[in-house]
This record gives C-alpha cells, structure tokens and sequence, in this order.
C-alpha cells in the first residue's frame, strides 16, 4: 500500500533524512520517499499500518500533516533537521 502525507516545516535534506530514517524504524514501513520541493513524504507500507500511526510519528519530529502545525513543532523540526544534517 502507498501512502501521500503533505507536511509543514520541510525545509532540506536534513529534515528529509530524519523523516526518513524515522519512519523507516516503524513495523511494516518498506519504503520511504521524500520530496523536500513539495514537502510530499511518500511511503510504502503493509496495509496494517495504520495512517494515524505514522501522523503521530511524523508530529513527534515536528513534521504534521499540513494546516495542522502549531508553534511547538515547528521548533522541533528545527532541532530534527539539525540531527539529519549531523547524520547524513
């Protein structure tokens, strides 16, 4: 199954690597894509993932689902993007 999630707070390569090596450690996850010019994270998964789980992942590193953003997680995609800069 594919799954489209169009997020805030994606600016580079850093955050994409963190989104990437994030939900790449989620169970039934086989393939994350992201697209850092239309902010798109792409994944291909198990149908029993279920959307939510991974809505809650991304929110975690400061990356939710577009029009849901507050405050808070724009400053942890900041320090997110810093991680995936560091460990790419």
């Amino acid at each position: 199954m594919e799954t489209t999630i169009i997020v805030d707070n994606l600016k580079c390569g850093g955050c994409a690597n963190t989104i990437k090596n994030n939900l790449s450690k989620l169970s039934g996850i086989h393939a994350v894509a992201v697209d850092v010019d239309t902010a798109a994270v792409t994944l291909l998964h198990e149908t029993a993932v279920h959307k939510q789980d991974i809505l809650d992942r991304l929110g975690s590193l400061g990356y939710p689902e577009q029009g849901t953003t507050n405050g808070y997680q724009k400053v942890k995609s900041y320090v997110s993007c810093a991680v995936g800069r560091i460990q790419h």
